[in-house]
């Protein structure tokens, strides 16, 4: 006798065989499927397997039954377009140890709605989209999507291993009108940069939570810090890793000086401009700020030209691409016999910014030379890489509601955290 089946028998067939291969877990068996044309969507029942004991959620150990729960759902990852769901009747166990709790299921966390093999899928397309773009994309909501990571993110930060620390780097970046800014620390290591830690403001209490984070031990491991001059960090490097070189930022000195040259510019083409001079400085902005070799032909004509006159600008253009020449050297002791040399140029050359920063690089001389020191091998410039990715992160969001949500996404991006073991690669 030959027994027939129908298409929709034998497709069901086919996919509880393919689950059982890609998706299959001990003690619970795919019993059968139902496929609804209108909605779209397709529901698989699960059923315990006969004789297999319910894991406790407390303890995670086997316990004896106590009774069930109405039938749940737990969505699924979406197949050739189809909505995909499990139902099971959840068991609650009766634990000599933590009472009478709901058992552990091993494709569920808690009360999520979602499987766990879903939420990382999601939460891994929400690394390359936006997290809007993954709900249109998988046709659900933003509210799963961010489920996802944060299940993601919250199961990394608890399984990453912080074993060594070597070297961290420490800046700020503004996450909201209104002065509103995070401290990240990034360890900055070859083959190891990842960020570490987000902090609410970027105050002294705030950057002395990362070190409570991972604790004296580690914190007495760290070699080097890089860093910007804002006070309240270097006064917890000071105090909480007083070992370490702390190499002060060189994109935020050369930012520094660029900034008072745009100042002297600016001030001496208004004093010509109420004299009645002509504006030789008019449109030199960016012919002054950029690099040499970095200026178009029209710009090397434009300064070339500028360079002819006895201006103040002229002379603190010459001091900036001067100190320029501090980069070039290896010696911490060059180093620093030329930063003396041309600090104190610069305080006799009554240009009342430079001079503001010449005091200001007194002030920092060590930490400046501890670039040096360290061989040239740590800078923040992979921090401020890190950062514009935080960044892009941020305006791909188009900004994020709650400081919670934007800390999970900024770790989801930025932290390479370990991602839970799955029975099948699913994406």
């Amino acid at each position: 006798m030959v027994e027939v089946f129908d298409a929709e028998t034998f497709f069901a067939m086919e996919l509880i065989t393919i689950l059982n291969h890609c998706h299959h877990f001990r003690g619970f068996v795919y019993q059968s499927t139902r496929f609804d044309r209108d909605e779209n969507l397709m529901e698989i029942v699960i059923r315990p397997r006969q004789g297999s004991a319910a894991i406790c959620s407390g303890c995670h150990h086997p316990a004896p039954g106590y009774d069930h729960l109405p039938e749940r759902r737990f969505e699924f990852i979406p197949l050739w377009g189809i909505l995909v769901f499990f139902l099971y009747c959840m068991r609650r166990v009766n634990c000599p140890t933590c009472g009478i709790l709901v058992e552990d299921v091993p494709w569920g966390q808690g009360k999520h709605q979602l499987t766990k093999a879903y939420m990382l899928f999601l939460a891994r397309w929400a690394r390359k989209l936006s997290w809007k773009e993954t709900a249109e994309s998988f046709h659900t909501s933003w509210d799963k999507v961010c489920d996802a990571v944060e299940y993601v993110v919250t199961w990394g930060l608890e399984h990453r291993v912080l074993d060594s620390i070597r070297a961290i780097g420490v800046d700020e970046i503004q996450y909201a009108k209104g002065h509103k800014y995070l401290t990240l620390v990034y360890q900055i290591e070859a083959g190891v940069t990842r960020l570490l830690w987000v902090g609410k403001e970027r105050t002294i209490e705030s950057f002395e939570g990362f070190f409570t984070l991972i604790g004296t031990r580690l914190a007495s491991q760290i070699e080097f810090v890089c860093s910007d001059m804002w006070e309240p960090y270097l006064h917890v490097i000071r105090e909480k890793c007083s070992q370490a070189l702390n190499i002060l930022d060189r994109f935020h000195i050369v930012a520094k000086m660029n900034k008072a040259l745009d100042e002297v510019r600016a001030a001496e083409y208004r004093r010509m401009a109420q004299a009645g001079y002509e504006p030789v400085l008019k449109k030199s902005r960016w012919c002054l700020l950029k690099r040499p070799e970095n200026l178009t032909s029209k710009q090397k004509v434009r300064l070339r030209d500028l360079l002819r006159f006895n201006l103040k600008t002229v002379r603190a253009y010459l001091l900036k691409e001067e100190f320029q020449q501090l980069w070039d050297y290896d010696s911490p002791a060059w180093a620093g016999k030329f930063l003396d040399q041309w600090c104190s140029q610069t305080m006799r050359s009554r240009i009342e910014p430079l001079k503001k920063i010449a005091r200001t690089l007194r002030q920092h001389r060590e930490l400046i030379l501890n670039y040096f020191r360290a061989q040239k091998l740590f800078s923040s410039g992979v921090v401020e890489g890190l950062n514009n990715k935080a960044k892009v992160t941020m305006r791909k969001s188009y900004g994020f509601r709650t400081y919670r949500v934007l800390e999970l996404a900024l770790y989801h991006s930025l932290a390479k955290l370990p991602e839970p073991e799955q029975t099948h690669e699913f994406f």
